[in-house]
């Protein structure tokens, strides 16, 4: 079993779980603070009702999203700000027992944590993953999303 990371940064939804479906996700989990985007099928109904078809399970943990300030200052440029908005963010009882709870699933099956940024180093689930590695050691892998893989998978 292995846990994934994806960003859907620049990528269509079709090609998007066509990715996950090639790397045998069983569960996707949402790590952003408010599960709404403006590219087609990544809204939260929307992507669950495409993985739904797919066989994928879908769930969003709001507790593990980036709050706002984070966002602005990963925005900024401001890492180091960014990064200890974050980790405070997530040193808080109910983020520890959900990073709990999901380091277990990833013992038994393949779950892929899910945000917008496509490089995983610019993104608050490298913290996340981070954190479930201390608990467990499970394999991380990062996934991309090319342009057309769902016409390739077919």
């Amino acid at each position: 079993m292995a846990l994934f990371t994806i960003g859907y940064e620049g990528s269509d939804v079709e090609d998007f779980v066509s990715v996950l479906k090639a790397a045998k996700v069983e569960l996707l989990v949402d790590v952003r603070d408010l599960p709404l985007s403006r590219k087609p099928g990544f809204s939260k109904n929307s992507l669950r009702s495409h993985l739904e078809s797919s066989a994928i399970d879908y769930l969003h943990t709001k507790v593990l999203g980036d709050p706002k300030e984070g966002r602005l200052a990963a925005r900024s440029g401001d890492r180091q700000r960014f990064e200890r908005i974050f980790r405070s963010h997530v040193a808080n009882e109910a983020a520890k027992k959900t990073i709990r709870e999901l380091a277990l699933q990833a013992e038994t099956k393949n779950i892929c944590l899910m945000c917008f940024e496509r490089d995983h180093k610019d993104c608050h689930r490298s913290i996340v993953c981070e954190e479930m590695l201390k608990i467990k050691n499970i394999s991380v892998k990062n996934l991309g999303v090319p342009k057309g893989f769902c016409l390739k998978a077919a």
